[in-house]
């Protein structure tokens, strides 16, 4: 199938039209693929590993574990402008012989001038103007990775989760001394250890970090935390506290979902990506109240990884590696050659809670990032054939690996 796959769901029916046809047709309006940036050492048959995305001013920024750096781009030229690593303790860990929990830079988010980015035992810091880095935390010497962050910018303090950690924690840290502040521990009310933590997102308006936690014993296929900021800044300086004895807080269960992304939508929506292991559930990206956790909307469009929210375009953006034709979950979870997957970006309407399109992507596109000042989207990707479960992704254009580039409007 081409690079444009499909289009607008109409109302709740979740019935995808047909919408895009025949090689890289650039005229049309709307969402659509627009080119392809090469990565340094990404070539055919690369098993390109990278991981979370943003943007900051005029460039885009994403995580790069095959040449240990956080990759930078320039927006306006849509070109690669370095692959920025560290040396000695400053250094990215890198890809390494063992599992993603043990490799590193996983997340990137900026912070100001700077970005914040994990890895392993610590959060590096770059410098957006040189291009360096410059200096890094330290949260842990158990040798698995910090992940993914938030950002509190009212109060300067920077969330960022261990998932692997037993129990995980998340490190908090005040970004005006670079220090750590607090740290909280994710042991349930049952007294188990949660199955880890995925993305997390700051609320201003509520003073709220929001958190999608793997699972626990009430909810084990996933529940979003709401942790109180107030919470968070009256531990005692340096302080560890167990997030189930935080005053305010609250767990939401998301039912079998298995959660990833997580975005701010308009009003009180907060939007959870589901990337289902149960084999035929259906995918699933989920909008909740999260002023209460009531459910809202429920839509065939998950098997995401990182999801995002544009005001400007007021849509939501999934980058759903794990899509499948029948828009159920590949076999416990995975894609393989047994059982394949359809990578897309799936593009949802924030007003109307309605599917808008689904566009084709590369494969294991998991990451996603949209320039709210342009409308571009960058999406990277591995190579066709590596790893294996995506038959399509060559006869769709995406063959070498690389940042595939779309409009989206």
């Amino acid at each position: 199938m081409p690079r444009y796959l499909w289009a607008n769901a109409l109302m709740a029916s979740v019935a995808i039209l047909l919408s895009g046809c025949g090689g890289h047709d650039n005229d049309d309006n709307g969402p659509r693929y627009l080119s392809d940036i090469a990565v340094p050492n990404v070539t055919a048959g690369t098993n390109f590993s990278f991981d979370i995305g943003a943007v900051s001013g005029s460039r885009y920024y994403f995580t790069d574990r095959n040449n240990a750096s956080l990759d930078q781009i320039d927006i306006p030229s849509k070109t690669f402008v370095k692959a920025i690593q560290g040396s000695g303790a400053l250094a990215f860990t890198g890809l390494g012989p063992g599992p993603s929990s043990k490799a590193g830079p996983d997340g990137a988010n900026p912070v100001g001038n700077l970005v914040y980015v994990g890895d392993v035992n610590s959060v590096k810091i770059v410098d957006q103007a040189t291009a360096t880095v410059t200096s890094k935390i330290t949260v842990s010497t158990t040798g698995v990775r910090a992940d993914e962050g938030c950002l509190d910018a009212t109060h300067g303090v920077f969330m960022i989760s261990s998932p692997e950690e037993n129990p995980p924690f998340a490190t908090f840290i005040n970004t005006a001394t670079q220090t750590v502040i607090a740290k909280v521990t994710f042991t349930d009310s049952a007294g188990a250890p949660t199955a880890g933590l995925e993305a997390c997102r700051y609320d201003p308006n509520s003073d709220n970090f929001y958190v999608n936690v793997d699972g626990s014993t009430a909810n084990p296929h996933g529940e979003l935390v709401k942790l109180p900021g107030a919470s968070i800044r009256a531990i005692p300086s340096g302080g560890t506290q167990n997030y189930t004895k935080l005053a305010g807080v609250a767990m939401y269960g998301e039912g079998n979902c298995d959660p990833t992304g997580l975005a701010l939508g308009p009003g009180n929506d907060i939007a959870v990506g589901c990337r289902e292991a149960t084999t035929n559930a259906p995918l699933l990206m989920q909008i909740f109240d999260r002023s209460n956790g009531a459910l809202l909307a429920s839509l065939n469009a998950g098997g995401g990884d990182q999801l995002e929210y544009d005001a400007p375009t007021n849509r939501y953006y999934n980058a759903a590696s794990r899509w499948t034709a029948s828009g159920n979950a590949p076999t416990n979870g995975a894609c393989s050659s047994a059982s394949p997957c359809t990578p897309v970006l799936t593009i949802v309407d924030a007003g109307s809670r309605s599917i808008v399109t689904r566009l084709n992507t590369g494969n294991n596109a998991h990451s996603v990032a949209v320039d709210p000042a342009t409308g571009l989207i960058f999406v990277p990707y591995s190579s066709a054939t590596s790893p294996a479960g995506c038959p399509g992704c060559a006869s769709n254009g995406f063959v070498n690996g690389g940042v595939s580039v779309f409009a989206a409007k």
